[in-house]
């Protein structure tokens, strides 16, 4: 266990655990728009920035991937951290002005409107879409292309995916719409990813199931039944129950 100090109170953590998640087990309020527990922190959206003090040094750090440590004072709501905030707020704001989920933090901030130059975005590059594919479906489709202003996300070369099985994890947890997935007819259609499948259906019920390619996968990855993979929930639910339901249904 270290000892540490946060915004004025003493606090103790496990080595090794982030400041973030600490702040988050005390009730203490960090902006965060990358941060998922369930992946790994990256630290690109700088929200969750923080003040930290060990010794004579003072250091502006990404709170979501910051261990804590022995003896260290994290302050979380300095006048210098709130106003880098706003600014860091204010550059996402110009890049995606009409994704809700930014003009809600900026509202909240008090930021009305960017002093900056609009962009046309609605991509923050927050990497949950490449995270979830790497980390999560152990796919790695897609990654960050080019640098600087021109950094994006996309496939390997912007041409079709060889590897993208079009289960969507990507879409789910993109946080700004920037990603969309369209069933149309017998094929599922990711145009960032420039990527069209074909669908499988129900054997039973001739509802849509998922991606051919996606049930395949999941039938290599998972240990059941081949059958479970080829049916919709609602013939899972009626011959296997809810809990094959969620384990096996894509």
């Amino acid at each position: 266990m270290v000892k540490f100090t946060i915004d004025g109170k003493k606090a103790e953590a496990e080595e090794g655990s982030t400041i973030l998640k600490e702040a988050q087990r005390l009730g203490i309020e960090i902006p965060t728009l990358c941060y998922h527990p369930a992946l790994t922190p990256f630290g690109s959206c700088r929200l969750c920035i923080v003040e930290v003090t060990k010794g004579n040094r003072n250091r502006v750090v990404t709170s979501c991937n910051y261990p804590v440590g022995e003896n260290i004072e994290i302050k979380t709501n300095t006048e210098k951290i709130l106003r880098q905030r706003r600014l860091i707020i204010e550059l996402l704001l110009a890049r995606c002005p009409q994704v809700e989920s930014i003009q809600k933090i900026a509202s909240g901030m008090g930021v009305k409107k960017s002093r900056f130059k609009e962009a046309d975005s609605n991509c923050i590059l927050c990497g949950f879409c490449v995270r979830v594919c790497e980390e999560i479906m152990g796919i790695g489709a897609i990654d960050f292309v080019n640098r600087g202003v021109d950094e994006d996300v996309d496939t390997p070369y912007r041409i079709d995916s060889e590897v993208c099985i079009g289960c969507g994890a990507c879409v789910s947890m993109c946080p700004t719409g920037a990603l969309e997935l369209k069933d149309i007819n017998n094929e599922r259609r990711i145009e960032r990813w420039h990527t069209t499948l074909p669908l499988k259906k129900c054997k039973f019920c001739g509802g849509k199931v998922g991606t051919e390619a996606q049930i395949e996968y999941l039938k290599k990855k998972i240990e059941l039944p081949a059958e479970v993979f080829e049916i919709c929930s609602e013939c899972k639910r009626k011959r296997y129950g809810r809990e094959i339901v969620a384990l096996g249904h894509p």
